[in-house]
C-alpha cells in the first residue's frame, strides 16, 4: 500500500514540476522555477521509495512515465493551449496499455508460491 503512495506521490510531483517548467519560461521566473526543482526532487525521492520498498522498477517507471505523459498532456489541453490530436490520444492510450500489458504480464506467484 505505501509503495503505490510513494508511486502516486512521484507522479504528482513530476507532473507538478514538467508543468512549472513550462511556466517559468527558461527558469526566468522565480516561483514556477523552484517549484520545478523541488517538484523533481520529490519526485525522484518518492520513486526511490516505491522502488526500495519492492516496486519492480520496470513496472513503477512504466506506471511513472505513462501517468505523467497523460496528464502533462491533458493539462497542456486543457489549461495551456496546447495541442491534443486523437493520434495524440491514441498514442497515450497504447503507453497505457503497454504499461498495463508489462504489469499483467509479469509473474505473479499465487498463494503457493507457483
Amino acid at each position: 500500500m505505501w509503495l503505490w503512495l510513494w508511486l502516486a506521490v512521484a507522479i504528482a510531483a513530476e507532473v507538478a514540476g514538467t508543468i512549472s517548467l513550462k511556466l517559468s519560461e527558461g527558469f526566468s521566473r522565480l516561483v514556477p522555477s523552484l517549484v520545478t526543482v523541488v517538484g523533481y526532487l520529490v519526485a525522484f525521492f518518492s520513486l526511490s521509495q516505491a522502488l526500495t520498498g519492492g516496486l519492480p522498477v520496470g513496472v513503477a517507471y512504466g506506471i511513472w512515465a505513462a501517468t505523467g505523459v497523460a496528464a502533462i498532456a491533458i493539462i497542456g489541453a486543457l489549461f495551456l493551449r496546447e495541442s491534443l490530436t486523437w493520434v495524440q490520444v491514441g498514442g497515450i492510450g497504447l503507453v497505457i496499455a503497454g504499461v498495463l500489458a508489462l504489469e499483467l504480464g509479469g509473474a505473479h506467484p499465487g498463494p503457493h508460491g507457483g
